[in-house]
């Protein structure tokens, strides 16, 4: 197999059996068919650079030690679920509490963001400075020498200095942003971190961020197709959301609402419990989402907002509309190029959307999404020839 391509076709006429052997090792099947997934989509960052020579038995281990993880993670939750019905009733959290301390801490404003976002991993979450390297995809002694520069920074800072929870909460949602790599969740360790900082300080932001990433990752089952590719939300299998973390996220959202201090995440969270809240993506209130943008660039003024603005903006007025909301922002911003080759398809222009698909998929940072805007740019194509 080429260093710089993955055989996608090699890769599904595995999976059966790579299945087939999780489940004799002990897993049932729907277990084994999320940890197989899992192990595809490992593939298909980590193959371009580093091809494996049995591709078969690298899928099997990897979809394993997924299953592994999984299990784990489940039987921890099920410990801490039952340690909380042994303790006493929540109560006033004294403000020099260790915990709140080691969090500000570790999100000193001194430290640069990927220093404070290891030195929590570390510090609170306990994880140990392999997984964070491999979760980073660095060198273990370069994540090393991070945390510890990181430490020395903050050495002569008074462990119960008074810090800003906001910054917390800033670095909690990058680590949520890195998503899955390796071995370590890494979002789901940021809402695990994040429920604990709820427990120890009472601000609407942290809620409203906690609400965030519940209502994200209760979509996460349905983001990738039995082939590991990308799917869209507006294709997304709904019934496959966790309809659990929905509910809570959107009571915690409600929660932090009711305390009238808006802040960006929980802004944020309204955006995704409403798309969370729509029984299909065309039933979406888009109207609301708009508004919902119009808060958050008033908070923020983000130019990222601003660009998730005008796709909603396309989706309740039309491809014209989203694209005279794209007008004057800066076209090297993030995924620029993909929203204006929606906004163009919107608007009943599939060719000039096909070439923009091209063009952004050239652009996209990993295989993942690379693919699936080359895919949307081919089934534009197809479309224009059988016209």
């Amino acid at each position: 197999m080429p260093s710089n391509a993955v055989d996608g076709d090699l890769i599904r006429s595995l999976v059966p059996g790579v299945i087939e052997v999780v489940v004799g090792r002990g897993a049932d099947f729907a277990r084994a068919e999320d940890a197989v997934q899992d192990a595809v989509v490992e593939a298909l960052r980590v193959w371009p650079e580093d091809p494996p020579r049995e591709p078969r038995g690298w899928l099997i281990t990897v979809a394993w030690r997924k299953f592994v993880d999984a299990t784990r993670a489940d039987s921890s939750r099920r410990l801490r679920e039952e340690r909380v019905e042994d303790e006493p009733t929540p109560g006033p959290v004294p403000a020099t509490d260790d915990t709140l301390a080691l969090y500000l801490l570790c999100a000193h404003p001194s430290l640069t963001p990927a220093s404070a976002v290891a030195l929590t991993l570390r510090a609170v979450g306990g994880l140990t400075t392999r997984q964070i390297a491999e979760a980073y995809l660095v060198p273990e002694a370069t994540m090393a020498q991070r945390i510890s520069r990181a430490k020395c920074t903050i050495a002569g800072v008074r462990f119960d200095a008074p810090g800003d929870v906001a910054t917390v909460v800033r670095v909690l949602y990058l680590v949520f942003n890195e998503g899955y790599s390796g071995d370590v969740d890494l979002a789901a360790e940021a809402i695990r971190l994040t429920r604990a900082l709820c427990a120890v300080t009472d601000h609407e932001e942290v809620v409203g961020l906690l609400a965030l990433m519940l209502l994200h990752h209760a979509r996460r089952p349905a983001r990738y197709a039995r082939d590991g590719s990308l799917v869209a939300l507006a294709d997304q299998d709904r019934s496959r959301w966790d309809t659990a973390l929905i509910g809570e996220g959107v009571s915690l959202l409600q929660t932090a609402l009711a305390r009238d201090r808006l802040g960006e995440y929980q802004a944020q969270a309204a955006i995704a419990a409403l798309h969370a809240d729509a029984p299909s993506a065309a039933e979406t209130d888009w109207v609301q989402i708009v508004e919902w943008y119009d808060e958050l660039i008033a908070i923020t003024d983000s130019p990222v907002a601003r660009l998730n603005r005008a796709v909603a903006v396309g989706e309740a007025d039309g491809g014209p509309a989203g694209l005279a909301a794209l007008a004057g922002l800066d076209p090297d911003l993030p995924r620029h190029t993909a929203v204006a080759a929606h906004l163009h398809e919107r608007a009943g222009d599939p060719v000039t959307a096909a070439a923009l698909y091209a063009r952004a998929a050239t652009q996209a940072s990993n295989l993942l999404e690379r693919d699936h805007l080359t895919r949307q740019a081919a089934r534009l194509h197809a479309t224009a020839r059988e016209r």
